[in-house]
C-alpha cells in the first residue's frame, strides 16, 4: 500500500504548482533585470559583457553603453511580459519564452567569452550561472505555451 502522499493526483498538483513557480520565477527576473537594464549601475556591469561578445559586440559601439543596455532590458521586459500573459494569450507565451530561451543562452555564452568570469572570486560567473536555471523555465514556458495555443 501506498502512502497517501505518494499519489498521482499529488503528483500532478506537485507539477502544476512547479509550473506556475517556473513561469512567474523567470517573468519576476526578466523584469527585474530588464528594468535595472534602464539604469547606470547596470549598464556600467554588463559593458565587459558585451565587449567580449561575439554577438553583441557591435550594440556598444552602435548605440553607446546606455543604449545598449536599454536594448536588452526592452527585450527583457517584453520576454517577461508575454511569459506572465502565456496562460491567457498562448501564442503571446510561446514567443516570449523563446525570445527568453535566446536571452538566456546568449547570457551563458558570456561564460565562454568574457575573460575570468569564472576565475575565483569573480561574482559575474556564479550570477551568469542562475541562468541555466532560466533557460529551462523559458524553455518550459515556451513549451507549455506552445501545448496550449495548438490545443
Amino acid at each position: 500500500m501506498h502512502p497517501t502522499f505518494l499519489d498521482v493526483r499529488r503528483g500532478q498538483q506537485l507539477q502544476i504548482l512547479g509550473a506556475g513557480i517556473l513561469r512567474y520565477g523567470v517573468t519576476f527576473l526578466l523584469l527585474l533585470f530588464g528594468t535595472f537594464k534602464f539604469f547606470r549601475f547596470e549598464a556600467e556591469a554588463i559593458q565587459p559583457l558585451l565587449t567580449h561578445s561575439p554577438f553583441l559586440a557591435w550594440l556598444p559601439a552602435t548605440l553607446g553603453v546606455r543604449g545598449s543596455s536599454a536594448l536588452i532590458g526592452v527585450v527583457e521586459l517584453t520576454a517577461g511580459l508575454g511569459i506572465a500573459l502565456g496562460p491567457w494569450w498562448p501564442r503571446l507565451g510561446a514567443i516570449a519564452g523563446l525570445i527568453a530561451t535566446g536571452t538566456f543562452l546568449t547570457t551563458l555564452s558570456f561564460l565562454v567569452t568574457t575573460p575570468g568570469v569564472l576565475a575565483p572570486g569573480s561574482d559575474a560567473g556564479g550570477f551568469l550561472l542562475k541562468d541555466l536555471v532560466l533557460l529551462g523555465a523559458a524553455v518550459h514556458a515556451a513549451g507549455t505555451s506552445l501545448l496550449a495555443a495548438s490545443a
